[in-house]
């Protein structure tokens, strides 16, 4: 699905209960994932989420959305205007 074809409504937010359940909404894409880092693209830029014993709950870009659980102990927003290519990048590192 491209960029046009979804809600021009969507806000990106950012949910943090205890450090240890997380919702994130104006989510695009879904780029890696592990234990120990989520790396995502969201309306705002690049976001890395990083800790430990992390686990995607549920994830649904149609709606733009993902819920993660675990030790969450950072998030590190990239460059917004970086483009697709800034993200194949990130992963290949």
């Amino acid at each position: 699905m491209q960029i046009e074809d979804r809600n021009t409504n969507w806000h990106h937010q950012v949910t943090l209960i205890d450090r240890e359940s997380m919702a994130v909404e104006g989510v695009i894409n879904l780029g890696s994932f592990d234990e120990h880092e989520i790396i995502m693209e969201t309306e705002l830029g690049i976001l890395a989420v990083k800790g430990s014993d992390l686990n995607i709950k549920n994830l649904n870009l149609e709606q733009g959305c993902i819920q993660i659980e675990g030790i969450i102990k950072s998030l590190v927003y990239e460059d917004g205007s970086r483009t697709k290519k800034g993200l194949l990048e990130r992963l290949l590192k």
